[in-house]
């Protein structure tokens, strides 16, 4: 517990004032206490006293006071109960030879897939990531660890059933959902339909809230040179 310490001290100085037979003129100034002899003293305002010696009282009175710091909220707070939520996530695999290609839940014939510690969706990983993000919660990685050998090859439709039973526990349904891939092959196009189609199903979605959407990356870096895959989304959950 932090505990801070203040002293206060008062000072208490007392001068004799002389009477009038001390003084050669009845001028006296209560701040300073004056000899008869400095240089300064030319004004009609000083005073001479008669050889008297000045006596000063030097009462000092210290006081120490603990003061008790406030405790600090704690991070554990509950989060507050809002009419909607919304939640952002990102997830990037990089691609080699000898894995299949999931996404979505679908399988992408390809000569290339993620390389992850659970099947590499990086679809589902994302939109897992931005269920958890919207509801507060940690992210993927910490509730579904990669040091855990349980998720060794795991299917990710487990993670994403798992984020959706935390959001109706939370009293919270999907608003809309909107996700993009990025990489620059396979081309999708083909296989847009049967990935949403599924997302909706995992989510318990209606279509119309659910939209995908895919982009190359130009041939620029590790994306663009088919040597990874990444993905983003962005939820809004209501409250039921």
């Amino acid at each position: 517990m932090a505990m801070a310490t203040t002293a206060a001290a008062s000072f208490y100085c007392s001068t004799p004032v002389p009477n009038k037979s001390t003084l050669s003129q009845p001028h006296f100034l209560p701040a300073r206490a004056y000899s008869g002899n400095h240089p300064s003293l030319t004004t009609p305002f000083h005073l001479k006293l008669k050889n008297q010696p000045v006596q000063r009282t030097l009462l000092v009175s210290a006081a120490a006071t603990t003061v008790e710091a406030e405790p600090q909220a704690s991070a554990s707070t509950a989060s507050k109960s809002l009419p909607f939520r919304v939640g952002h996530g990102f997830d990037l695999h990089r691609l080699e030879p000898g894995y299949p290609l999931i996404i979505g839940g679908v399988n992408i014939p390809h000569d290339r897939g993620c390389e992850a510690h659970s099947d590499g969706d990086v679809l589902l990983h994302c939109v897992v990531d931005a269920i958890l993000g919207a509801l507060g919660l940690p992210d993927i990685g910490q509730i579904f660890p990669d040091t855990d050998p349980k998720w060794k090859g795991a299917a990710s439709s487990v993670f994403m059933k798992e984020a959706v039973r935390l959001m109706h526990e939370a009293g919270y349904e999907l608003g809309n959902l909107d996700a993009t891939l990025i990489l620059q092959r396979p081309k999708l196009s083909p296989h847009k339909e049967a990935i949403r189609a599924n997302l909706c199903e995992l989510l318990g979605a209606d279509p119309s809230v659910v939209n995908l959407k895919a982009k190359t990356h130009e041939k620029v870096d590790s994306l663009g040179e088919n040597r990874s895959i990444a993905a983003h989304t962005v939820v809004l959950l209501m409250k039921k």
